[in-house]
């Protein structure tokens, strides 16, 4: 499907940048403009590999492609040196929503670790009171454009430091002003959630929602840990989950699957898969596959009935967008109009919101698609 220079495609004659979309694992620091990481650079003294924009953008995304999570995540350095300030992280944040308003998103969460973002002095709650207020004028430049999103904030604690439960309090403490659920990020392999199990069970007491990065860079017992100790209501990625499922037969399209326990509880329980099909490529989550974008398992979770969603993970690093995304996997699995609305319904319900919201988003996505 050749995806034109805007970055739009067509299915059934149908714009996938006009569908309203639902966007779930989206990272700020993965997210900035390159003109706006040359910008802010400047302002700051950064030393930048590239100096203008559209070379630092392929820059970024040349080290992104190593198929390492450990490397890849190393291209964040520059990013988040831009992200120290008040400023700094209003205007990304604004930028943030404004992108995902042009691309057609009407609801997104998204998530970002505060504690690496104290370095220019603030502190963890001004940092957080900045990027609402770049989500505020975010949405309200989006609806004098003629466009309806709301986005809302994950707070991310990184799993390698001891913080979580400080973040696990901040998260709570900004319920209502613009968090509406708690992550963890950085590096999966060797530190599992339960490392964590304190702050996952203050959130629990608190009945605050979790989402958790597991199942990318580690496998079946880092989902298995987001699940018990952390409590995780969805996967970040969680695409390894497709370890415990074993092909039994084939016969022409019929595949028969055999479940392990993990995976038929992930897929019984409707547990959403925040899957991100280019990051994923990219970072080797699903080398056990291949390392083409049809070796990816997403259409047989999708098939054996798992809650898949689509995502972007981090939008500058593999430079796309969820219409981007949506497009590849329309283009690997001829998926039509009625697949995408499922993709878009999955997340709607997963969503960290109270159920008359999500049902309204269900409304909004069926009556964008009927359209």
């Amino acid at each position: 499907m050749p995806i034109d220079q805007n970055g739009d495609a067509l299915v059934e004659g149908v714009s996938i940048r006009r569908l309203p979309k639902i966007s779930l694992h989206d990272h700020l620091d993965g997210a900035l403009r390159p003109a706006t990481i040359v910008e802010l650079g400047d302002a700051v003294g950064l030393d930048l590999p590239v100096a203008d924009a559209d070379g630092l953008g392929t820059w970024i995304g040349e080290q992104s492609d190593s198929g390492s999570l450990v490397e890849y995540l190393k291209t964040f350095d520059l990013t988040t040196a831009v992200m120290q300030t008040r400023e700094g992280l209003t205007r990304v944040a604004r930028e943030f929503v404004e992108d995902l308003a042009e691309d057609g998103v009407i609801y997104g969460e998204v998530r970002w670790a505060p504690e690496q973002h104290v370095g220019g002095g603030l502190s963890l709650e001004e940092a957080v009171e900045a990027v609402q207020d770049g989500i505020e004028e975010g949405e309200d430049a989006a609806e004098r454009a003629g466009r309806d999103i709301r986005v809302g904030q994950l707070i991310t604690a990184m799993r390698h430091t001891d913080r979580s439960l400080e973040i696990a309090k901040l998260a709570v403490a900004f319920r209502g002003r613009g968090a509406v659920g708690f992550d963890i990020a950085g590096p999966e392999d060797g530190f599992p959630p339960s490392r964590l199990r304190d702050a996952f069970e203050y959130l629990a007491s608190e009945f605050f929602p979790t989402t958790v990065h597991a199942g990318e860079a580690a496998g079946l017992d880092s989902i298995r840990s987001a699940l018990v100790d952390g409590r995780a209501l969805r996967l970040g990625h969680g695409v390894r989950i497709a370890e415990d499922l074993e092909v039994v037969s084939r016969a022409g399209e019929e595949v028969l699957v055999q479940f392990g326990d993990l995976a038929r509880w992930v897929r019984d329980r409707e547990i959403p898969l925040e899957l991100s099909p280019s990051s994923n490529l990219q970072t080797g989550a699903i080398e056990r596959w291949g390392t083409e974008l049809g070796d990816h398992p997403f259409d047989l979770l999708y098939q054996l009935g798992f809650a898949v969603t689509v995502n972007v993970d981090n939008r500058t690093m593999s430079r796309t967008s969820l219409t981007r995304e949506l497009a590849l996997l329309v283009e690997t699995f001829e998926y039509d109009l009625a697949d995408l609305e499922a993709f878009q319904l999955n997340a709607a319900a997963g969503a960290f919101l109270p159920v008359e919201e999500r049902e309204e988003l269900i409304e909004l996505i069926a009556d964008g698609f009927d359209r």
